[in-house]
C-alpha cells in the first residue's frame, strides 16, 4: 500500500511534482485501513525514536564510571542533546508542512539510526570522550528535533479531527513503549555485553523500521523530494494564506506554546534523571524495574486519554473542556505524584509514584499535543516545532539545573520541586487563556 503524502501544495511546484496530494482534489484524509497501517508504524517510530534517545539516560551511570564523570560532567552530556533538539524544531516542521511529513520523518530517522550505530565505534578512538559524547548528543538532538512537528503536521493533515485525539494518543505511546523496550532490553545488554550493546540495538532496529517503511507504505516516486520542492520548502512564502503575523497575536496561540514547552521540558528532565534516581536512591534494587514499570504503566495511560478524549467529545462536550480537563491531569495532577516521589524512602512507593507521575503525564497527547491542531490545522508542524523549541531549551536548563541542584545539595527533592513548578506556569497558562478555535484563516471562528 502506498500512502500520499502529508504536506500542503507549495506554490510554484506542483502537488504530483512534490509527491503531495492537492487539497481539493479529493479526500486528503487517510482512508481507514491506511490510517491503521500508518498509526502501526508511526507509533513503532516513535517507539525507535526514544529507544535511541534514551540509550545515554540508561547508560548515565556506566558511562560515568567508565570515563570518570561527576554529576556536572554527565549533565553535561545529557543536557547536550537538547541544544541540537531545539535548533530543528521549527524549520522541520515548516518542511513537513511543505513536502510532507512522512519524507521529513524518515530522512532524520535514517541519520538518527547511523548516528547511534557510529556513537560506540567512534568513542573508543578519540581521547576527548566527554566533548564527544557532547557534540555526539548535540547531533542526536538535532536528527531527532523534526520528528515530533514533522507528525504533528502529518496527522493534522491527514486524520480527521474526531479521530485526531485517539491517534495522536496511540502514536504517543511510542515514546513510552520506547523507553520501557530500551529500559528492560537496554538493562540487560548493559548488564551481559556493556554499554556499547544498547547503541547497537537502538541504531539497527531504527534503520530496519526506515528500511520497511520505505518498501511497504511508500512508493518509488513518493520517495524522491526534488530538489526545488525542498528549497521552496526551507522558506517561508510571502505568498502563504497563513497571516501569521495576527497568528502570533492570538492570546490561545501563546498560551498552548506556554503550556507545550513546560510539559516538555518536565518530561525531559525526568526521562534524563530517573533512572539515575533509582540507582543511587534504591542502590540494591534491579535496574529493569524502575526502567520498566513507570513507562509500562504509561502505555495504558496514554491510549485511555486518547479514547477517553474523543468519546466525550462525541458526547456533546466542547472541545477545548475536554481539552483542559486532560491537561489537569497531564500536568497537575501528575506533578503530585512527582512531589511524592521526592518525599518517599520505600522503593515500592517509589516505583507506584514514579508509574503515576509518568502515566499521567501522557493525558498532555489529548490536551495541549491536539490542541495545536485545533487552533492551525494549516501549520500545525511549524507551530508545534516553536513550542517544542521552546520545551528544548527550558530542558537544557531544566535537565543541567537538576543535575547542578543534586551536586550541591545532595537531595532530590529540589529536583522534583522544580519539574512541579514548571509544570503549574504551564497548565495556569492553558486553563486561562486556552481556546479550540481555528485561528489561521480569516474566516468566521467555529466554536468548537
Amino acid at each position: 500500500m502506498a500512502a500520499g503524502g502529508g504536506g500542503r501544495k507549495v506554490p510554484g511546484c506542483s502537488a504530483e511534482h512534490c509527491g503531495v496530494r492537492r487539497d481539493g482534489g479529493g479526500d486528503p484524509h487517510w482512508s481507514r485501513p491506511e490510517a491503521r497501517v500508518w498509526t502501526v508504524m508511526l507509533l513503532l517510530g516513535t517507539c525507535l525514536l526514544y529507544c535511541a534517545r534514551v540509550t545515554v539516560p540508561i547508560c548515565a551511570v556506566a558511562l560515568s564510571t567508565y570515563f570518570d564523570w561527576d554529576k556536572k560532567q554527565s549533565g553535561i552530556v545529557l543536557s547536550s542533546f537538547f541544544w541540537g533538539y531545539c535548533l530543528t524544531q521549527i524549520i522541520g516542521g515548516h518542511i513537513s508542512d511543505q513536502i510532507g511529513g512522512e519524507k521529513v520523518l524518515l530522512l532524520s530517522a535514517s541519520a538518527w539510526g547511523c548516528l547511534t550505530v557510529l556513537t560506540p565505534l567512534l568513542t573508543h578512538i578519540t581521547s576527548a570522550h566527554l566533548a564527544f559524547m557532547a557534540s555526539s548528543r548535540f547531533l542526536m538532538g538535532l536528527l531527532q528535533g523534526v520528528y515530533f512537528p514533522s507528525l504533528a503536521s502529518l496527522l493534522s493533515q491527514k486524520v480527521h479531527e474526531s479521530e485526531r485525539a485517539f491517534t495522536y494518543s496511540t502514536v504517543g505511546t511510542g515514546s513510552q513503549f520506547g523507553t520501557l523496550v530500551i529500559g528492560g532490553a537496554g538493562s540487560l545488554l548493559l548488564d551481559w555485553y556493556g554499554w556499547e550493546s544498547v547503541f547497537y540495538f537502538s541504531g539497527l532496529l531504527t534503520l530496519l523500521w526506515v528500511y520497511c517503511t520505505c518498501k511497504y507504505l511508500l512508493s518509488e516516486k513518493e520517495l524522491v523530494i526534488p530538489i526545488d520542492c525542498l528549497m521552496r520548502g526551507l522558506s517561508i512564502s510571502k505568498q502563504t494564506k497563513v497571516p501569521w503575523k495576527q497568528l502570533f497575536r492570538k492570546a490561545p496561540i501563546w498560551a498552548v506554546i506556554i503550556a507545550q514547552l513546560s510539559t516538555a521540558s518536565t518530561f525531559f528532565t525526568l526521562l534524563s534523571w530517573l533512572p539515575t534516581f533509582f540507582k543511587e536512591t534504591f542502590p540494591e534494587s534491579k535496574d529493569w524495574v524502575f526502567n520498566v514499570v513507570p513507562w509500562l504503566v504509561a502505555i495504558p495511560t496514554s491510549l485511555f486519554s486518547g479514547f477517553l478524549s474523543d468519546h466525550l467529545i462525541s458526547q456533546g462536550y466542547k472541545t477545548i473542556t475536554i481539552r483542559k480537563f486532560m491537561q489537569v491531569i497531564g500536568s497537575g495532577v501528575s506533578s503530585v505524584f512527582a512531589l511524592c516521589l521526592g518525599q518517599t524512602s520505600s522503593f515500592c512507593k517509589a516505583i507506584v509514584f514514579a508509574s503515576a507521575s509518568v502515566g499521567l503525564q501522557t493525558f498532555n497527547h489529548s490536551g495541549i499535543s491536539v490542541n495545536v491542531q485545533d487552533l492551525a490545522p494549516s501549520c500545525a508542524g511549524l507551530l508545534f516545532g516553536v513550542g517544542n523549541t521552546g520545551g528544548a531549551l527550558l530542558g537544557v536548563i531544566c535537565v543541567y539545573l537538576a543535575g547542578y541542584l543534586i551536586e550541591t545539595t545532595g537531595s532530590w527533592i529540589s529536583v522534583f520541586n522544580l519539574v512541579a513548578a514548571v509544570n503549574s506556569i504551564g497548565l495556569c497558562a492553558f486553563l486561562l487563556f486556552g481556546e479550540a478555535q481555528r485561528v489561521d484563516t480569516d474566516s468566521a471562528y467555529m466554536d468548537l
